[in-house]
This record gives structure tokens, sequence and C-alpha cells, in this order.
């Protein structure tokens, strides 16, 4: 569906990111990449995509907390591949504390690349998507861009922006042929995830799965991750000719997190 076309997915060299452009890419779309990371590992990622998938994938370093470098990316982009058709803003970080605790440079990373980053990336990107009269911008947001947490107040408020940002782009551009959604994913199984659970269970002396079932349990019914290839997964989709007509909208993959 996405041949000819092309994708950036900002924070594309690992995790969720990573398995979005795979997915992007299988589908016959170009990729930009974008992510810190080992120069010769993310080498490897980008001529991996080239020869699995038969496509074309560049790299770029910009720094996402950076509006300058940001703009520069989106376009040499459209430069290097002709067009940039799908935009997908994945990059975040995070940090954990109790408001009083946390600090304002730790709330201010977290506000410039999990937040203004998106609305940076998208003022850059929307011009030549609504000149071409078609393009896809998927917000990577989370369950706590509609529920929150406890000691995540950056990242919850930044999530949620996430949310507002996409619907007021929506509204914008929904006579362009340019949609906008976002993705809220619950848990996630990343190798900072597992490492929680292995703490958990040799604390507790539980099994691996017990102590996975407990960890799940305090957010979400469904006693299972959602794995990155599912959130590509829906991500393609929503770059498709079927999801036209859908835009503004967020969509929970989490487990059944926030309809509890």
């Amino acid at each position: 569906m996405l041949k000819g076309k092309t994708a950036l997915v900002t924070g594309s060299t690992s995790g969720i990111g990573l398995a979005t452009a795979r997915a992007l890419a299988a589908d016959g779309a170009n990729i930009m990449l974008n992510g810190f990371g080992d120069k010769a590992e993310i080498e490897k990622l980008r001529a991996g995509l080239e020869k699995e998938f038969g496509i074309k994938a560049k790299y770029s370093p910009a720094d996402m907390s950076k509006p300058g470098e940001i703009a520069d990316m989106v376009a040499a982009t459209e430069k290097e591949f002709g067009s940039l058709d799908v935009l997908v803003n994945n990059a975040g970080i995070q940090f954990v504390a109790n408001i009083e605790d946390f600090p304002v440079d730790k709330w201010d990373a977290i506000i410039a690349i999990n937040l203004s980053s998106s609305f940076h990336s998208i003022r850059a990107a929307i011009p030549g998507m609504k000149k071409r009269k078609w393009g896809r911008i998927i917000n990577i947001a989370s369950a706590h861009g509609l529920v929150a947490s406890a000691q995540k107040v950056a990242y919850v408020a930044a999530k949620h922006g996430i949310v507002g940002l996409t619907k007021v782009v929506a509204v914008e551009a929904a006579n362009d042929g340019v949609t906008c959604n976002a993705i809220c994913p619950g848990w996630v199984l990343t190798p900072l995830v597992q490492k929680q659970i292995d703490a958990r269970a040799q604390a507790s002396g539980q099994s691996p799965r017990e102590a996975e079932i407990a960890l799940l349990s305090e957010k979400q019914p469904m006693h299972q991750f959602t794995k990155p290839e599912n959130i590509g997964a829906l991500a393609v989709f929503l770059s498709s000719d079927a999801a036209a007509s859908i835009t503004g909208s967020a969509y929970s993959i989490d487990g059944g997190w926030v309809a509890q």
C-alpha cells in the first residue's frame, strides 16, 4: 500500500520506533530513521531495512530537543526522497519522582522531547503534505495520554498534550488529505520493563511469569504485553487508504488498561 511513499519515524533505532519503521518498510515505504545509538549498529539497521524490504533507508541523527535540527531533518527527508508522506512521532524519555522532588531540568527535557518535538516535526512536515493532498501523521502517545499514574507528572502531561495536539492537527487538516491520529500503548515489554520484572521476581520469590502477571495486573486486565510489532501494524493501518477518514482519534492498544 505504501510503495513509493516515504516515512520518517523519530526514535526509531530501537523499540517501538524500530518496529514501526520495519512495519512501514514491509509495506513498501522508504524510511528515514532517527535516534541515538552506536553508529555501526545504526548503519547495520539501515542497510538491513534496504536489503530485507527492497526499499531505500536513510538515517538522521537529529536531536529531538532541538527545533532547528528537527526542521532540518524534515527538509532532508523531502530532499532525499522527494516527499515526506508518513510522519511517526515516537521519540520519548522518562523520569519518575513525586512532584515536589521532580527536577526542573527533567521536566523541561521530557516536555521538549515527548511533546514539543512532535509540534516541531508536524509544523515542518505538514505544508508539504497539504500541498500534495496526502499525508499521515501518527503520534505515539500512551495510556498515560488518557489516564494518570503517580510519579510521572512530566510524562503524563506530555502524553496528554500529544493527544490534544493530535486533535488540533486533525481538525486543521481535515480537508487537505492529511490525517492525524495517536496510538496509546499500555505495557510494552522493553529491556527496562524486563529489568523491573526480574527485580520483582528476585525480591518476592515469585517465578518470572508470576512477577510479570503481578506487574501487568497493577494497570491492565489482560495479562500479556503489547508487542512493538502490534503497534507497528496499527501504524501501517492508519497510514493506509482504508483509514482515510480516521482522524483525530486516540487508539488504545493497552490490554484493557483504560477500559476500567
